[in-house]
Order: C-alpha cells, then sequence, then structure tokens
C-alpha cells in the first residue's frame, strides 16, 4: 500500500511541475508580443522564403544546388531585397538554382539563389 501511496505521490508532483512550466504568450502580432507573423503570400514555413537577415550583403557566398522551394515571384523579392534591380529572365536549373540577370549600381549582372535562400551576384 505504501509502494501504491509514494507512486501516486510522485505522479501528481511530476504532473504539477509540467502544468508549472504551461506559459501563456499573446498571439503573434497582438500588443506585448515579441514577435510578427512572417509575410509569406505562398504559405512556406521556410524561413529563407519568409525574411532576410539583417545586414545581408549583396552576395552571400557561393549558392548550392539542392531542393529549392521557392516560386518564381520569391525568388525576384530576395533579389530586389538585396537591392538589384530590373531582375529578368529567371529560371530555376536542373540543380534548383534560380538563376537570371538584374541591375546593380548600373551594371548587368548574373544572379544565383539557391535552396537555403544564399544570393550572388556577379
Amino acid at each position: 500500500m505504501r509502494l501504491v501511496f509514494a507512486s501516486l505521490l510522485a505522479a501528481a508532483a511530476l504532473s504539477s511541475s509540467v502544468l508549472a512550466q504551461t506559459s501563456t504568450t499573446p498571439p503573434m502580432g497582438a500588443p506585448g508580443s515579441s514577435t510578427t507573423a512572417p509575410s509569406n503570400t505562398a504559405g512556406s514555413g521556410n524561413p529563407a522564403v519568409t525574411s532576410k537577415p539583417a545586414g545581408s550583403p549583396e552576395t552571400t557566398g557561393s549558392v548550392e544546388p539542392g531542393a529549392n522551394s521557392f516560386t518564381e515571384d520569391q525568388a525576384r523579392s530576395r533579389f530586389e531585397a538585396q537591392g538589384l534591380t530590373n531582375v529578368m529572365d529567371l529560371r530555376k536549373d536542373d540543380q534548383g538554382i534560380w538563376r537570371g540577370k538584374a541591375m546593380r549600381n548600373g551594371q548587368s549582372v548574373s544572379v544565383a539563389l539557391d535552396y537555403k535562400g544564399t544570393i550572388q551576384a556577379q
């Protein structure tokens, strides 16, 4: 009987500690919340699609092949967010990399965007 009682007490103590850790946070975008909902018209949960890292350079590195979930409009928006203009001729190649042409500082450059959101402009 003591074993059953001790087991019940242990179970009660564990369940109360779990309940004590539950917190209520305001919904995303509500006053007092620290986050806002991402603005993604395509509905992807990929953070590379929905946000641009603060202070990102125009060329962030080498693009890598992979399964790219960016749409053409999302790829264009990412290039434009980096200060590239007149983005045209966007095509996704057989390695999943969006490639095209754009203008930067009055000069035509080749652009590429990989599945991770890495942009290359040359």
